[in-house]
This record gives C-alpha cells, sequence and structure tokens, in this order.
C-alpha cells in the first residue's frame, strides 16, 4: 500500500510538471527565437525538450523513486540554467508577449 501512496505521488507530481511545461510551451518557443538569447541557453532549452521527448533515459523510469527524479532534476535544471543565462529583458518581452 505505501508502494502505491509513493508512485501514485510521483505520477502527479510528474504530471504538474509535465502541465507546466505544456503550458510554457509557446513562451519558451518564443525566448528561444528571439535573437537576443545567448546561444547556449537555445542549446539548452532544446536539449530539455529533446530529453522530455526522447523514449530513452539516463535511469530507467522502472527503478523506484530514481527512475522519476532524473526527469525531475535534469528538465527544469537546464531549462532553470538556460532561463538564468538570458538578459532580463529578453524573458520580460517574450512574457508579456506570450501572456497577450
Amino acid at each position: 500500500m505505501r508502494q502505491q501512496r509513493g508512485d501514485h505521488s510521483v505520477k502527479s507530481t510528474l504530471g504538474a510538471i509535465a502541465q507546466n511545461l505544456k503550458s510554457k510551451l509557446g513562451y519558451y518557443r518564443m525566448v528561444c527565437s528571439h535573437p537576443r538569447t545567448p546561444l547556449i541557453s537555445k542549446v539548452l532549452l532544446w536539449l530539455a525538450l529533446a530529453y522530455v521527448m526522447c523514449p530513452i533515459d539516463l535511469i530507467p523510469d522502472f527503478i523506484p523513486v530514481l527512475g522519476h527524479l532524473d526527469d525531475i532534476v535534469i528538465v527544469p535544471g537546464l531549462i532553470l540554467i538556460a532561463l538564468w543565462l538570458i538578459p532580463e529583458e529578453v524573458l520580460d518581452e517574450c512574457a508579456s508577449r506570450s501572456d497577450g
């Protein structure tokens, strides 16, 4: 019973992350296509997207906790590093365009 509860929690967390990523996909696309976005940030954002879409994981998902942990750490980590390297004005401009 305890294992099922943990799996449900991990699945719901992954589902929330996936939903957040889907909702911000347009924003990330605008950031990637912006001319002032550094090349390294574009590469990191594309790597995050490729990792999400790739059927091969660094750690297989059937390994309890660790299998999902790489998805929870790698993708957000790549996105955070990429966004950290982008000028604030570019992020603000893309955010205002994606909202309206």
